[in-house]
């Protein structure tokens, strides 16, 4: 999942088309004199220094009121965006003339910024946003390695009590479902069960596994889906080979299928920890030249963010409570923010 806050920038007289004087407004908009037409140029000079990774950004007005959250692939891109042809987007012409602040959080993965997002938008909705956290539905990875009936299936609810393992929670129940299907074509678990029967049975000897498999297979699934580089590496380097071998066969249609599955596997298997099962309550905090950026967690979900300025010495009970696995988060971001803070 970096963070900020600077004035968008402002330029004084300028001129605009037809040789007309006009003045740029913070948020990159310029307004031509004795017109209420809006001209646009190409962005504030903030935009150049917001990253190109994934994330969340939002736009404040000059009452420091927050306009509007999104989340980017790119987050320089995306910001850039709103100040070229708008397209489609024109209703938000209005928006971009208000923006004095942009402020941004850099994320692990597109995955991670979809749920931050989502939890930002779920607690708070702000005037420019239509919807309360976005569409994609919220599923869990369900692994049962009981001897019965073993194998991996997509739940949308984790259900206590039960004796499997759940994993995720994961947005996007299209994309979990094809990450089930790639991990079922590499390690067919569902074939160890001790109650197969005929066809069952015969599927299972040709995919070259039997019940003694059972134990290495859940291995494999749970350090694929815990996130182990080497084991989401060996997973991916297999369904790339797999693809391969189908398209130089001429069978395009299914490459395609499984080039679908090798991009939902790196969606399941990419960093995410706006949202996880552990239901943890946190205050975390970073801190650099001047600027204190904060994130709270409630209940295993990053829904709060926010920035402020501050010294070291009045930030630094803040930061000393930051857990170790959280600090490289909240340092990046706290770089981010002071790199588009206004200037002093």
């Amino acid at each position: 999942m970096g963070t900020a806050s600077r004035h968008c920038c402002v330029t004084s007289e300028a001129p605009v088309r037809g040789g007309r004087k006009g003045r740029y407004l913070p948020g990159g908009v310029s307004v031509a004199d004795g017109r209420s037409g809006l001209m646009r140029r190409n962005g504030p000079a903030v935009v150049g220094r917001l990253p190109g990774t994934p994330g969340v950004y939002r736009f404040r007005d000059a009452g420091d009121r927050v306009l509007y959250i999104g989340r980017a692939g790119s987050l320089r891109r995306r910001v850039a965006s709103y100040w070229s042809d708008l397209g489609e987007r024109g209703h938000l012409a209005a928006m971009v003339a208000r923006i004095v602040r942009i402020e941004a959080v850099s994320c692990g993965s597109a995955h991670e910024a979809v749920w931050l997002e989502r939890n930002l938008l779920e607690t708070s909705l702000p005037p420019w946003n239509r919807t309360p956290g976005g569409l994609e539905s919220a599923v869990y990875i369900r692994l049962d390695a009981g001897p019965i009936k073993p194998g991996l299936s997509v739940a949308f609810q984790a259900q206590p009590g039960d004796q499997a393992r759940y994993f995720g929670p994961y947005l996007g129940s299209r994309r979990v479902r094809h990450a089930v299907c790639a991990l079922n074509r590499l390690l067919p678990l569902a074939y160890t069960g001790a109650q197969l029967r005929g066809a069952e049975g015969d599927l299972a000897r040709a995919r070259g596994v039997a019940g003694g498999d059972r134990t290495a297979l859940v291995g494999s699934l749970t350090a694929i889906l815990d996130r182990q580089p080497a084991a989401v590496s060996w997973a991916h380097n297999q369904l790339e080979q797999l693809r391969d071998r189908a398209a130089r066969a001429l069978a395009y249609e299914f490459a395609a299928r499984v080039q679908d599955e090798i991009e939902a596997l790196g969606w399941v298997s990419c960093p995410q920890r706006a949202t996880t099962m552990n239901a943890v309550n946190l205050a975390i905090a970073g801190w650099s030249r001047g600027t204190l950026i904060q994130f709270l967690i409630r209940d295993g979900r990053l829904c709060g963010w926010s920035q402020r300025s501050s010294s070291l010495a009045s930030a630094a009970p803040t930061l000393a409570s930051t857990p170790e696995d959280w600090r490289d988060f909240t340092q990046r971001n706290a770089e981010l923010a002071a790199n588009l803070a206004p200037p002093a």
